[in-house]
């Protein structure tokens, strides 16, 4: 009797499959299964393109996803996502940016030359060292750099004395390997004219007189 019962559920549940309805809708699922199966194929391709510049890591995220067939690709994308670089290229871009521009404003501070103190850059002198960071322009008042060769506030030229008048004027630079320029010679009817004139002065002036 047990048996004629359990073979009676077994063909009622045979010819319940066995109906076009429910054939079509196991059909549909195992499309879906498989539609979806590609789907995290192609995903897990293109994650890995936004996290490595190697190009053949793509290829092989997505075939470790295709191996493991629509039954059990549910766990390659798990054990994808554990393996797979944690920063994408973007992130990791900008993560640089940010710490080049934070080194670019740690640089930006001023420092003691000395002793590598932070000083202000209103500051005269290092309270810590005593070295002297700026001068005072003597036209303005204004605090300068050492470097510098004139004021950026008032235009006072610290390289010209006080009492010079007009720009100072500075020899132009003669840029190395060019040969300096040659005389000109003069003409050989100059020269002749000249020893002739020489030759004449020389006898027409009169002979020093012997002292006794």
């Amino acid at each position: 009797m047990n048996l004629d019962f359990l073979s009676g559920i077994g063909d009622a549940i045979g010819s319940f499959f066995a109906t076009p309805i429910v054939q079509l809708g196991l059909k549909a699922i195992g499309i879906y299964i498989v539609i979806v199966w590609l789907a995290a194929a192609f995903w897990a391709f293109r994650d890995m393109q936004l996290r490595t510049a190697n190009p053949i890591l793509p290829y092989l995220a997505a075939a470790f996803v295709i191996g493991f067939t629509p039954v059990l690709f549910l766990f390659a994308v798990l054990v994808y996502k554990i393996i797979r670089p944690q920063e994408r290229l973007g992130e990791a871009y900008e993560r640089g940016l940010a710490e080049e521009a934070l080194l670019a404003e740690i640089d930006a501070i001023e420092h003691c030359a000395t002793c590598g103190r932070k000083v202000h850059e209103e500051w005269i002198l290092c309270p810590t060292c005593r070295m002297r960071l700026k001068r005072v322009c003597p036209n303005c008042n204004r605090l300068v750099g050492f470097e510098w060769s004139l004021c950026a506030w008032c235009g006072r030229d610290f390289e010209r004395p006080v009492g010079a008048v007009g720009p100072v004027r500075t020899p132009a630079p003669r840029s190395e390997g060019v040969p300096a320029p040659a005389p000109v010679p003069m003409p050989t009817a100059q020269v002749r004219a000249r020893r002739s004139t020489r030759s004449v002065a020389g006898a027409t002036a009169p002979s020093p007189t012997p002292r006794p």
